[in-house]
């Protein structure tokens, strides 16, 4: 460690930061105007590299050298024009949905996106060409720094100083804010509010694929981009502050040059204890996010959020079971009892079927606190993953019986959500979500970097059942009844007067707390519940497929248990299991069928989104009641 290392770290955090504070910024503008949480914004910043490669490789062998200069912007520009398209062809018709199902149609773009990009571009990495002029490095006290990062480092301050122009004086620019603060009033004064919403939208998606074409030098163009560039970017816009554009600059700076330090101070000893500060970087980002908003909940440069005019559709009444839907759950619990003898030629079907039932159990307990409590979790894998590593763990190290480990995992899930639980139960809306985010990628940086214990990344074997639960049938048999148990479980407790008192505060919080219920210890409850029932989940998970693996943790676990719940229908009980059995039927169907499977299931999503916006059960429901009957 010396002062050179520290000032050429620095200035790498600094020409990071400018990429990241592009896609942001873009995020962030979106957000503002339009209230999308835009999943697919890391998709716009892909595309930027990708079509950045194309462009500058055509233009460099017609004109020269000139050509990847002038190949950078043209690609900005085809990202917004994309983006004008999807806000035109599809965003436009849900933008009275409830905002987690406009969640659930980005993520559908996202999985259509990386698919046409593996069609166009093929699987394999794209390594761009050097930046003409700027190929060489410059000697700064005594190191040598790229000079195209120096050039980066200059590209954050410029566009900021030309949105900040674009929002401050001009007349669109003054439209935008105002619709920032009050969209239907913009369109009360005859504003038209369709026209300006695209625009903001292309404009958001033009940050992001340039944010994405100038990293063309420095990193090869893959898959995987995408929902890095996402992540990076919720991090940045929830500590900048919701729809604040210098909040994100300085947010973007704050992060990366916290990164930058870790990086350069690298193995330090602590009282005779080495501390690895190059790996904190895998997780440093989601610390300071975690930080800010126990700190400051709405961000840096944000604004309590305000009271939304437009609340999301209310949840199934509490009220009993008739008897024609008890008679249909008997028959399908008759049916799933039978599966094992009833589909005995075909084998798959049964280990399939415990992979469904897992899947329903967890999508049940993520609705636990997304429905009746009206809390959104971004980060619910963690339970999941902690409840089977938990199991894994007391079964390998401890030495403990597989039913022990059974038993006790959820516990291990519950005193995580206990902890988390705590500060997440203090925020509200995106800026809750982001936090359990934070939360769970904490987490799965412990789990990834603990070799010794957890098996790092890769993970631990050898978790198997029981012998006399070795069969596929009798595994299957204990997962129906744990599965169902904890489902009736939680259904159970909604209609007790914890699930009334919960639904209270969901509802009106002051009107709650003015009857004398304290909202929140009732939601941090709700979180252990949740917590305990997902931890099962990954109990079973663990025993079912004999190892285990940091990604039971991860962020896409998270995701597909969020299209789980949207999908089947927020507003239900039954929507949680029917939307878990469609998205992971649908998930095994098409891709064993397809080698682009994901733009098939990304556009069966769209459609049921299209057509069912309150869920597929949801519709059910409504078809059932306006024929008449009651379910």
């Amino acid at each position: 460690m010396d002062v050179s290392g520290f000032v050429v770290q620095l200035l790498n955090g600094l020409a990071g930061a400018s990429s990241q504070f592009l896609v942001a910024a873009g995020l962030s503008l979106i957000f503002g105007v339009t209230r999308i949480v835009n999943f697919a914004h890391g998709s716009f910043f892909m595309l930027g590299v990708y079509a950045a490669y194309s462009l500058s490789g055509a233009l460099t062998s017609a004109i020269g050298p000139a050509g990847f200069w002038i190949a950078l912007p043209l690609a900005a520009l085809v990202v917004a024009a994309v983006g004008a398209a999807i806000e035109m062809l599809l965003l436009r018709r849900i933008y009275k949905a409830p905002e987690l199902f406009q969640l659930l149609a980005t993520f559908a773009l996202v999985l259509v996106i990386k698919d046409a990009a593996l069609w166009v571009w093929g699987a394999e990495e794209l390594l761009g060409p050097r930046a003409p002029g700027l190929k060489g490095s410059v000697l700064i006290l005594g190191r040598q720094f790229p000079s195209y990062d120096l050039f980066l480092v200059a590209v954050g301050p410029v566009v900021l100083g030309l949105l900040w122009l674009l929002l401050t004086r001009t007349r669109w620019g003054t439209l935008v804010r105002a619709a920032t603060q009050d969209r239907e009033m913009v369109s009360a004064l005859g504003v038209n509010q369709a026209w300006l919403f695209t625009a903001v939208f292309a404009l958001g998606a033009l940050l992001g694929g340039l944010g994405g074409a100038l990293q063309l030098p420095r990193e090869p163009a893959n898959l995987e981009m995408d929902l890095t560039a996402i992540g990076a970017a919720f991090v940045v816009v929830v500590v900048g502050g919701m729809g604040s554009i210098p909040g994100a600059y300085v947010a973007a700076l704050l992060i990366a040059e916290v990164k930058a330090v870790c990086i350069w101070l690298g193995v330090v000893e602590v009282f005779g204890i080495s501390i690895s500060f190059s790996k904190a970087t895998l997780v440093v980002e989601f610390l300071v996010m975690a930080a800010v908003l126990v700190w400051r909940p709405w961000g840096l440069f944000g604004r309590p959020q305000a009271v939304a005019r437009q609340q999301g559709l209310p949840e199934q009444p509490l009220r009993r079971s008739s008897r024609a839907y008890a008679v249909a759950i008997a028959v399908l619990v008759l049916v799933l009892a039978l599966l094992p003898w009833l589909a005995a030629g075909a084998p798959y079907v049964t280990v399939l079927a415990i992979d469904l039932l897992i899947a329903a159990l967890f999508a049940a307990s993520l609705h636990f606190i997304m429905g009746p409590g009206g809390m959104h979790s971004f980060g619910h894998a963690a339970y999941f993953g902690l409840g089977a590593y938990g199991a894994a763990l007391l079964v390998r190290s401890a030495g403990l019986p597989m039913e022990v480990a059974l038993i006790a995992a959820p516990l291990v899930a519950a005193v995580g959500a206990l902890i988390f639980g705590w500060f997440a139960v203090r925020l509200s809306g995106v800026y809750l979500a982001m936090l359990t985010l934070a939360f769970a990628q904490i987490a799965w940086a412990v789990v990834y970097q603990w070799d010794d214990f957890t098996g790092g990344s890769n993970g631990l074997t050898g978790v198997w059942p029981a012998q006399w639960l070795s069969g596929r049938a009798a595994y299957y048999g204990l997962t129906l009844v744990l599965a169902g148990a904890g489902i009736l479980w939680l259904r159970r407790v909604l209609f007790s007067p914890f699930g009334y008192a919960l639904r209270a505060g969901r509802d009106s919080a002051l009107r709650a707390d003015a009857i004398g219920i304290d909202v929140k210890r009732l939601q941090w409850l709700a979180f252990v519940i949740a917590g305990a029932v997902a931890g099962l989940a990954g109990a079973l998970f663990a025993f079912s497929k004999g190892s285990i693996s940091p990604e039971t943790l991860s962020v896409g676990r998270s995701v597909d248990g969020l299209v789980m719940v949207l999908l089947g229908g927020i507003q239900t009980l039954a929507g949680p299991v029917v939307g878990a059995v469609t998205f992971n039927w649908l998930h095994d169907t098409v891709a064993r069928n397809t080698d682009y499977w994901r733009a098939m299931l990304g556009g069966i999503i769209l459609l049921l989104v299209l057509l069912f916006p309150q869920g597929i059960a949801g519709y059910a429901r409504q078809l059932f009641e306006w024929r008449g009957g009651r379910p």
